[in-house]
């Protein structure tokens, strides 16, 4: 009989809610697959978060890395950009979480130390592991649609919310909750070769998205909605008719505990490449900085005299 192959061991970077409810679940029960290791910027909160799980914690990221085969990373997008630049380089494969980081150098020099060190990487965008969705995605592959339209009404910023984090104050739903919906279109449609975007009040945004074949969509966020407009919706249109997005799921552990799956077979296999690779996420974020920038165009034009 054939022995099973060891354990891949997994460290996670991150001790906030995200990490505690969804990664850190997750990491614990994959087949194959070892929690080691928790890492935070608060020691103490990475040994606690480490303890309810038979996992070290460390506050040296480097004495981390050097425990562990892979690292899943549940930080802010800009610390996760320079923290898996250093665990790519020193050979660690990665489960990054979307965005991949909030600049393109950032986001450049990631898929650069990744593609120069061999190692696999997988984005966690959320929908795209869940088999609803896969099953949707195959099944509108078989059609040809003239364009899409998705709305997402968040309520991060409600006061008391666990995701009332500072990084989404600032950056708002443009790069907490777009890259889902950029991802999704992205693999229903086409490519996205083109974004048109514009804003609303507070952090509401809206994208024109133009994919490559000729298919357009429109994408409107806010991590900012008041609670009785929490939700989700979205579509696609044409000659067959409407089909209806799946939603996102209730359970994102199981989510992710497919993303992981699919992580360690590849880094057991020796692959790289993966739909859901850094170098799809880096693809996802040019879209939404190219979206900022007119953003960021319209609101400087707005505020200058005459």
């Amino acid at each position: 009989m054939t022995a099973a192959p060891a354990p891949l061991r997994f460290g996670l970077a991150g001790t906030g809610h995200w990490a505690s409810i969804v990664h850190a679940p997750a990491l614990a029960s994959t087949e194959g697959i070892e929690l080691a290791a928790v890492w935070g910027r608060n020691p103490a909160a990475a040994s606690e978060l480490a303890a309810r799980h038979g996992a070290a914690g460390f506050g040296d990221f480097d004495a981390f890395l050097a425990e562990v085969d892979a690292v899943a990373f549940a930080v802010p997008p800009d610390v996760q950009a320079g923290l898996a630049t250093r665990a790519a380089a020193a050979g660690r494969h990665l489960l990054l979480e979307k965005p991949i980081a909030t600049s393109e150098p950032a986001a450049e020099a990631l898929t650069r130390a990744v593609a120069e060190a061999g190692v696999a990487s997988v984005v966690f965008f959320t929908a795209r592991f869940q088999p609803d969705v896969r099953a949707w995605l195959a099944e509108v592959a078989q059609q040809r649609w003239a364009g899409g339209n998705v709305v997402w009404l968040g309520t991060a910023l409600a006061e008391g919310n666990p995701f009332n984090t500072p990084w989404r104050r600032e950056k708002g739903g443009l790069w907490d909750l777009a890259p889902h919906l950029v991802s999704l279109l992205w693999a229903s449609l086409g490519a996205v070769q083109a974004v048109t975007a514009d804003a609303g009040s507070g952090d509401v945004t809206h994208l024109i998205l133009h994919h490559r074949g000729g298919a357009s969509s429109t994408v409107t966020v806010t991590v900012g909605a008041p609670e009785a407009a929490d939700g989700s919706d979205g579509f696609l249109w044409g000659e067959a008719g409407w089909s209806r997005m799946p939603g996102e799921t209730g359970r994102p552990a199981d989510a992710l505990r497919l993303a992981l799956t699919e992580l360690a077979a590849n880094i057991r296999s020796g692959r790289t490449d993966h739909e859901c690779d850094v170098r799809f996420g880096r693809d996802v974020g040019r879209v939404l900085a190219d979206a900022q920038r007119q953003l960021d165009q319209r609101q400087a034009g707005a505020r200058s005299p005459g």
